[in-house]
């Protein structure tokens, strides 16, 4: 699998004549300041979509480990047990995250865990949401790279016209061609780096969509445990308790 600073040099030699082909930090010096920018903006992405991919699983969001201890407590009703440990940071994990912020709200909620279900789906659509915007800074990259190409595309032009307008009599090739290389070439900089960054954002918003339909299955199976709306042992549901009667003077309670 080629790396990218491969591509790019693959497609600028082909876009070269025949005879000049150039090593990649040519190119990338011919694009100057924003040819760099692009470079580094190319590294960036990289990186997040490296760190996506490996984030991104489904061993990572529900550690096997956490859902049968998961299982385990609230099949035993302790669920007090089970908001200690989805609360433990190290059990850190997506769906430890949903659990024990779903129980928590449920055990201090005066409806108790009749509200399970809408606190799962409330939760679960915050976390989903988080796992969206760090994906966020790849379709950003996406963005921005073609719009940094398009920009140099302009300010190679501007200086071919300067030189132009301050050259006396008809400007030879050379006088223009650093300016011309700069558009060019910051161009195919641009669209080398927003092309891939684009695919892996997509895919990588999809991998998320799969993952949480997954995951939640597993949570599902984790609420029918609780699903009766009864309060598990040593969890207030917030209902009020019976007044005791007072006695009656010969002992018997009073009616």
């Amino acid at each position: 699998m080629m790396s990218l600073a491969d591509t790019t040099t693959l497609v600028l030699a082909q876009a070269a004549p025949d005879g000049a082909s150039k090593s990649l930090l040519e190119y990338i010096a011919a694009g100057r300041e924003i040819g760099l920018i692009i470079i580094l903006l190319s590294l960036a992405a990289v990186g997040m979509i490296v760190a996506q991919l490996l984030r991104l699983r489904r061993s990572r969001l529900a550690p096997p480990e956490t859902v049968d201890r998961l299982h385990e407590l609230l099949r035993a009703n302790q669920v007090g047990a089970a908001i200690e440990f989805c609360t433990d940071a190290e059990n850190d994990s997506f769906i430890a995250r949903v659990m024990g912020s779903a129980l928590i709200r449920c055990s201090r909620s005066p409806f108790g865990f009749l509200e399970l279900k809408s606190a799962l789906e409330e939760v679960g659509q915050a976390q989903v949401a988080r796992l969206y915007r760090m994906t966020d800074g790849i379709g950003l990259i996406a963005s921005v790279a073609p719009m940094l190409g398009l920009l140099g595309t302009v300010v190679g032009m501007v200086g071919a016209f300067d030189t132009i307008a301050l050259t006396e009599g008809p400007a030879r090739p050379d006088q223009l061609g650093g300016s011309i290389s700069q558009a060019l070439v910051t161009t195919v900089l641009g669209l080398i780096v927003a092309i891939p960054c684009t695919a892996a954002f997509t895919f990588l918003r999809n991998r998320i969509d799969t993952l949480a339909s997954e995951v939640g299955e597993t949570i599902e199976e984790l609420a029918a445990y609780l699903e009766s709306g009864a309060a598990p042992a040593g969890v207030s549901t917030g209902a009020p308790r019976p007044t005791p009667q007072p006695a009656s003077p010969d002992g018997a309670p009073a009616t």
